[in-house]
């Protein structure tokens, strides 16, 4: 199949983007700052994670709303890194603000705010980077390409988690390292200096391991273009107006956003879920981190060539059903049972069954949206263009991501349970793969084409 000339150099350079900015997601998110925040700035888990939980819908709905446009402008002007650049401006400014959470605070909006900057640039970027993935090789090896910088966005999740354990967090009821030395820096462990530095760590990260792309990887001409803003929005209204003409592709943005939006709040409130129910501490859910990280790593490298083999939307299927199993797990395991199961008081069975949880977790997630860009890839061929394509890709993955965070809030509050909190989950997660089943990949569907 004829297509683009790899430029093995230049693929590298877009997979490092993964790396580069798999940190905020990992560190800041997940498992190390979120927690924190929530359990020690705010102080209060139910009234926590709510806040943990409006801010992050906030946040996404920006983004949701400024996705789809910019990826039309972009489209329209051609060239993709000067966007990626733009976007890197937020995350590095809202990272460093982090620093600025202290514990017990009396008004956290400053540091909320930080964290919107942090998470509207990380999902910008990738609705950027994820464009320039048609044009870096032929289409049947683009699902080993997605899969594989998946996975090596996992592995620097997972080496910027063992840096943390190593170099940050004291190890449980001691005041050392994993290295048995001070948390470097004179960082403060009561004063929540070890997880606030995350902030910091993630944008010096993104900003050394993202200069590759600039680099190596290979970028489209930049078009100038008179009326590029107002020519760019007509073709996204272009683009929202044909999608439904496109059957599969359409069933695939409405199923994609219900199961992604579940994916979104598993990870958004695992760590803190696990703070909650377990009374996990920083180093706990480091090691959680790495577990995660590590199996999401290899199960996403593996995905990528099931893709290839396979093709995506079995993956995801397969994926999506693991996930299920995840938060069943988790809704079935406390301090005191598991799987429904009474444990003894001491019993670490508990621990070990959310370890092995989390691996399933980091396995099953990154398949799904590794397999997912793939598919929309197949899906938009010859449809629409590919920054619109990532653009609306986006919407659709916010258009409803207060769902999610909004649902486990209320039925938190209303359960008084952080355990009961996760059912959401489950119903997106169903409701996700029952919608797959209008989902057609091309050679399923070839009326598509002529659509």
């Amino acid at each position: 199949m004829a297509g683009p000339v790899e430029n093995r150099r230049g693929i590298f350079g877009w997979m490092l983007y993964d790396w580069a900015n798999q940190p905020f997601a990992t560190l800041v998110t997940t498992f190390v700052f979120g927690p924190w925040f929530v359990s020690q700035a705010i102080g209060d888990p139910v009234a926590g994670q709510a806040l943990w939980g409006w801010a992050s819908a906030v946040a996404g709905a920006i983004a949701a709303l400024l996705a789809p446009v910019l990826g039309a402008v972009a489209d329209r002007t051609g060239a993709r890194k000067g966007w990626v650049l733009a976007a890197s401006v937020p995350y590095v400014i809202g990272s460093f603000g982090l620093w600025l959470a202290a514990p017990a605070m009396a008004d956290p909006t400053i540091v909320l705010v930080a964290f919107g900057l942090g998470f509207i640039g990380s999902e910008l970027g990738v609705v950027f980077t994820n464009a320039m993935l048609p044009d870096l090789a032929p289409r049947e090896r683009i699902g080993r390409i997605s899969g594989s910088g998946w996975a090596l966005g996992y592995f620097g999740g997972l080496v910027s988690l063992v840096l943390v354990l190593l170099l940050l967090a004291p190890a449980p009821g001691k005041d050392v390292t994993l290295l048995g030395i001070a948390p470097i820096f004179g960082l403060d462990p009561a004063l929540g200096e070890p997880e606030r530095a995350v902030g910091p760590l993630s944008a010096l990260w993104y900003v050394v391991f993202v200069l590759p792309l600039f680099l190596f990887t290979p970028d489209v001409p930049r078009r100038r273009e008179k009326g590029a803003v107002r020519r760019g929005l007509g073709d996204l209204w272009q683009t929202v107006r044909s999608a439904r003409q496109h059957r599969s592709l359409f069933a695939f943005l409405i199923a994609s956003m219900v199961y992604r939006d579940a994916l979104a709040a598993l990870f958004a409130f695992g760590g803190i879920y696990a703070a909650g129910v377990l009374g996990w501490g920083a180093f706990q859910l480091g090691v959680f981190g790495i577990i995660a990280a590590l199996v999401g790593s290899i199960g996403t490298y593996l995905a990528g060539r099931a893709d290839e083999i396979f093709g995506p939307r079995p993956v995801i299927i397969g994926s999506i059903c693991v996930l299920i199993a995840v938060c069943a797990c988790a809704l079935l395991t406390t301090r005191s049972s598991v799987l429904g199961f009474a444990v003894a008081p001491d019993s670490r069975l508990p621990d070990i069954t959310f370890m092995v949880a989390g691996g399933l977790l980091g396995a099953a997630g990154g398949s799904v949206q590794a397999a997912s860009r793939t598919l929309l890839v197949h899906l938009a061929h010859g449809r629409m263009a590919p920054a619109q394509a990532f653009g609306l890709f986006a919407l659709s993955g916010r258009a409803t991501a207060f769902v999610g965070p909004a649902a486990i809030a209320a039925v938190t509050t209303l359960s008084d349970s952080q355990r009961l909190g996760v059912t959401p989950v489950i119903v997106l997660f169903l409701l996700g793969l029952g919608l797959l089943y209008w989902v057609k990949p091309e050679d399923e569907q070839p009326m598509d084409a002529s659509a």
